[in-house]
């Protein structure tokens, strides 16, 4: 971990987003569901990250998809916490344990610093329930960015 940076921009090698954003568009292929990733250096004084990563949410205009099924990954770099969130109608149908072992599944990976990895697999897992609750539609419009959100 010493090695990486905890600058946002720099944070993932070039490889691990790449393989993020393919991820992304991999699980959205199957779905009508949003994906986003969300980076940041340093969580604001008094918030936890999911309480960050509600504001953020609502700050890339998330709870505005047709289908209220998109989902934030949140990462603070510095302190390497994060927070998955799913946006009303996933998370009728999912609850929150499946919020809690997309979580661990997450920091399986983090813990050995494989944060690309992490984020791949975790989205793996919402593409997956996603798909199953949420299919692609023939008509499905790709409503947010697929690319990684930073904040400086």
């Amino acid at each position: 971990m010493a090695g990486r940076s905890d600058r946002p921009r720099k944070f993932f090698s070039d490889e691990e987003q790449r393989a993020v954003v393919r991820a992304i568009e991999a699980a959205e292929r199957r779905t009508s569901g949003e994906v986003r990733i969300h980076v940041e250096r340093d969580l604001p004084r008094g918030l936890d990250p999911y309480q960050r990563a509600r504001e953020v949410f609502a700050e890339l205009g998330m709870h505005a998809t047709e289908a209220h099924n998109g989902v934030l990954f949140y990462l603070a770099t510095r302190s390497r916490r994060f927070a998955v969130v799913g946006d009303e109608a996933l998370h009728q149908v999912v609850g929150e344990r499946f919020w809690d072992d997309v979580a661990s599944l997450m920091a399986q990976h983090f813990v050995g610093d494989r944060f690309g990895d992490g984020l791949a697999a975790g989205i793996a897992k919402v593409g997956e329930r996603l798909r199953e609750h949420f299919p692609y539609q023939t008509d499905d419009v790709n409503e947010l960015p697929d690319e990684i959100s930073y904040a400086d």
